[in-house]
């Protein structure tokens, strides 16, 4: 197809999943290349973007609407399978926060969030979007000790 008529995407407009509308997260080669098997890497430019809404069966899309769902992915993706470690890098779950409210503490939570801040940490491969899992993490203990 003629490239005048191709639509170029809007690059001061976030990107939003093709399919429920989120916010997507920019994220770079390196996590597309740790997550990502070799026929879905192919599918992806350099940069795509994370979806993070936990019912979303798509993981990452770009600014052409091609996707990367759940069932493309080799292993679970917090927040898409409640189970998969919410940090990637060390292997902290939501079982863990349950387990620190269950006895009344926060034992568990704080040595991940100071084990986060260090070199051990490498959330860009081992993260789904990318990032550092703290907020997501103080996010998830305070919803659940609201419950």
């Amino acid at each position: 197809m003629n490239k005048a008529f191709v639509r170029e995407p809007d690059s001061t407009a976030p990107a939003k999943c093709p399919r429920c509308g989120s916010l997507g997260t920019s994220v770079s080669s390196a996590t597309l290349d740790a997550w990502l098997t070799p026929p879905a890497r192919r599918a992806l430019p350099d940069t795509a973007n994370f979806c993070p809404y936990a019912r979303c069966e798509v993981v990452y899309f770009d600014q052409f609407e091609r996707v990367i769902t759940v069932d493309e992915i080799e292993r679970p993706v917090y927040p898409k399978d409640p189970s998969a470690p919410i940090c990637g890098c060390f292997g902290f779950s939501l079982d863990d926060i349950e387990a620190d409210l269950a006895e009344g503490g926060v034992a568990r939570t704080k040595a991940l969030v100071t084990r986060a801040k260090t070199a051990d940490a490498h959330c860009v491969t081992a993260a789904p979007d990318g990032r550092s899992c703290i907020a997501e993490v103080q996010r998830c203990y305070m919803k659940l000790r609201s419950e």
